[in-house]
């Protein structure tokens, strides 16, 4: 499956910004998904996760309540819903996804086997 992330952009602290992750090549049905993120000089970390059929979503400490993600295999596509931005929030956003799961290693970078190209989210002071 290839995936794309857009979405990104430059926006102020407190506003919002969409990201999409559109999935091509297989049905997205089946797919766990996650985004994780890497700021300039820093390891990719963990954002979000949502299970194949959205019944169970996680969330990084940094970004609950903030952040939502979704998944509408209909339209083989994923979202993270960004609120209250922080400039903090600042990196290249990365959407990735595969069939497996496991409760204690999700957030693992090394879990997932297809990853979208990154896109920018810069937040402004």
């Amino acid at each position: 499956v290839q995936l794309q992330a857009s979405g990104g952009g430059l926006v102020q602290t407190g506003g919002s910004l969409r990201l999409s992750c559109a999935a091509s090549g297989r049905t997205f049905y089946n797919y766990n998904m996650a985004w994780f993120r890497q700021a300039p000089g820093k390891e990719r970390e963990f954002v979000a996760f949502i299970r194949w059929n959205a019944d169970n979503t996680y969330y990084a400490d940094s970004v609950k309540g903030r952040f939502t993600i979704s998944k509408d295999s209909a339209k083989n596509a994923g979202y993270l819903q960004m609120s209250s931005l922080k400039p903090e929030d600042t990196a290249l956003y990365y959407c990735a996804c595969d069939t497996r799961y496991a409760s204690d290693t999700y957030y693992y970078p090394e879990r997932y086997s297809y990853w979208g190209q990154g896109t920018l989210v810069t937040v402004s002071s």
